[in-house]
């Protein structure tokens, strides 16, 4: 399991939210926290995909760091 963090953009921002994965050094935006998360994950996949594509090593998941039941941090 990764961690995302979602956060709320300033409310002078396009987008309402951003959201980012801190072990693969990589975000995303979304209209609504749903859409964030969806775009997140996608970019997770692609990123996980090209890491492997070019040979390169794929940080380990967070799996150790956080309780099961937690999957998301809101900063609000």
């Amino acid at each position: 399991m990764r961690r995302i963090v979602i956060h709320r953009s300033e409310p002078d921002e396009e987008v309402p939210y951003w959201v980012e994965c801190p072990s693969l050094g990589i975000a995303s935006m979304g209209e609504s926290m749903d859409d964030a998360i969806r775009m997140i994950e996608e970019a997770i996949e692609l990123h996980i995909e090209d890491l492997i594509a070019h040979g390169e090593p794929v940080p380990p998941e967070d799996v150790d760091a956080l309780p099961v039941e937690q999957s998301l941090v809101l900063d609000v």
